[in-house]
């Protein structure tokens, strides 16, 4: 993914930094828990489509 678009990009519900997490291909919002897939290195930032984290993964 590109550097600066990692920059400027933030969680929808939130609007606080999301991380990248390049093994699983998801962009990790902490603070709400929910990881949002990157497809075709495109991030899709919709709540419908986030993962919810599980309690024992760690962001």
């Amino acid at each position: 993914m590109d550097r600066r678009l990692l920059e400027i990009l933030v969680c929808p519900l939130c609007k606080g930094p999301v991380l990248h997490q390049a093994a699983r291909q998801e962009l990790v919002c902490a603070p709400c828990r929910l990881a949002y897939p990157i497809r075709d290195g495109i991030p899709v930032m919709l709540e419908a489509e986030a993962r919810r984290l599980g309690d024992a993964e760690e962001v």
